[in-house]
């Protein structure tokens, strides 16, 4: 482009005889300035893509973002995370300010909430009880298995029948991975991960209730849905995890995540 000679004007170098430019026409002193230009653009250009490149070394020159599915779930744990140990902080900050109140309301409204705390599953809980793990078959299993592949993984309807078995049988507290099991607490069912009061954590998952061993064992082995599942268990082309252990001492730490409540309110 930056080589070749400007075109003659068109219209005009066949129609006449006179083999000069006309004086009006100036097209070629118009152009000479972009065919100078031009190729200095590109260069300049083709310059910052080498400097970008050469500064990358091949990685994203903004590494802040977040590419990846897996690195967004670890983002925004991390970022819950952060939100809960705030609230909890804000939430001691309340109880330190409103504790020497003289209102009688004030005083009243406190006495009722810390007779909820328990139920509601803010305090901690240790004693006696039982957990339960379920993890996916093997890899092996897996990749060699002519089952259908959702009988190899565990699902969230898995995990909710364990915690439903453990309330069944009177537990005074749940736990799945650690997280407490209180009434706003979803299971879901995230990739390979499951998310539990906003958290995700992988397989294997362990299902711990404090309460009565021989009763909360007794209830998951009638459990009908629980029963199955132990069955594929034990088939070799299964063999979905599963396995349950008595524990002398559980400890369920008091739920840690926000709490809004609501209320229900009639028509009329």
């Amino acid at each position: 482009m930056t080589g070749a000679p400007d075109a003659p004007p068109t219209g005009g170098a066949h129609e006449g005889s006179s083999r000069f430019p006309r004086p009006s026409l100036h097209r070629p002193s118009l152009r000479r300035p972009w065919a100078v230009v031009t190729p200095v653009v590109f260069l300049m250009t083709g310059g910052l893509f080498a400097v970008s490149a050469a500064n990358s070394e091949g990685t994203d020159l903004r590494p802040g973002r977040t590419t990846d599915l897996a690195g967004l779930v670890h983002v925004e744990d991390q970022h819950l995370r952060s939100l809960q140990a705030e609230s909890r902080e804000l939430s001691r900050q309340v109880e330190a300010l409103t504790a020497n109140s003289k209102d009688l309301r004030v005083r009243q409204a406190q006495a009722q909430a810390r007779q909820a705390r328990k139920p509601a599953g803010l305090t901690k809980v240790s004693g006696p009880g039982i957990t339960v793990t379920l993890s996916d078959a093997p890899r092996e299993v897996r990749d060699s298995s002519d089952e259908d592949i959702n009988k190899l993984v565990v699902h969230q309807q898995d995990i909710q029948a364990v915690v439903n078995a453990m309330w069944a049988a009177g537990a005074t507290a749940v736990t799945i991975e650690g997280q407490r099991v209180v009434t706003t607490t979803g299971i879901q069912c995230a990739g390979s991960s499951v998310q539990v009061n906003g958290l995700y954590f992988p397989q294997p998952y362990e299902i711990s209730a404090v309460g009565d061993p021989d009763v909360l064992e007794g209830r998951i082995a009638v459990d009908s849905y629980l029963a199955e599942y132990r069955r594929q268990s034990e088939l070799s082309s299964i063999q979905i995890g599963w396995s349950l252990d008595r524990e002398d001492d559980i400890v369920a730490p008091a739920y840690a995540g926000l709490v809004r409540p609501a209320y229900a309110k009639p028509l009329s």
